[in-house]
């Protein structure tokens, strides 16, 4: 029995490293191990890392979340050029790996080497365009306010008769079934009078 579960153990992670590794017909697998290791586990790492209070570590997600978001922002300009590239899922698959392995301390190296002197010889001038665009946004804000009011009472009803639908019982029904017309029984007199 033991024998049997290691035979399934092992052959699960050898199907799993050839289907990460070949290069064919593999992007839908690839790109969800991306988001996968990209923002689902660094999400929960964070929250673990706020919940304890731990500053070590929420220094580390913080430098990831930097370092994340700086190659989102360049991927998105170079994506639709990039993902051509044969093997790019998986190299952007290793390349989050590095960025969260403690040995390489990727995200490190990235923030202190490249991200932290760009930010740091651009500040005043990136400052005065997000002053700009808060300015903008708060005209945007004002100006279409009865908009920005209609859609708010809008997804609100919107969420509120999803709710309601979801909340309801099925009333004998099976959820997710198709019902054909209702059934109608034909009574006879005979059946009345006895």
């Amino acid at each position: 029995m033991a024998g049997m579960a290691m035979f399934a153990s092992n052959l699960s992670s050898e199907m799993g490293l050839k289907l990460l590794l070949s290069p064919l017909n593999t992007n839908v697998i690839v790109r969800t191990a991306c988001c996968s290791v990209g923002i689902v586990l660094p999400v929960y790492s964070t929250f673990k890392a706020i919940e304890t209070g731990n500053r070590n570590e929420q220094h580390k997600w913080l430098l990831y979340w930097a370092a994340y978001g700086s190659f989102s922002i360049v991927e998105a300009f170079t994506d639709k050029f990039l993902y051509w590239f044969p093997l790019y899922y998986h190299v952007k698959l290793a390349f989050l790996v590095w960025l969260q392995l403690p040995s390489a301390e990727g995200a490190k190296q990235l923030y202190t080497n490249h991200l932290r002197p760009f930010l740091m010889k651009h500040q005043a001038r990136l400052d005065h365009i997000l002053e700009l665009f808060h300015g903008e946004l708060g005209k945007f804000i004002s100006t279409h306010q009865a908009e920005i009011q209609f859609a708010k009472v809008l997804l609100g009803k919107t969420l509120l008769s999803v709710g309601n639908i979801l909340q309801q019982p099925a009333q004998g029904r099976v959820v997710g079934t198709i019902e054909g017309p209702a059934e109608q029984v034909e009574t006879s007199e005979s059946e009345d009078e006895s």
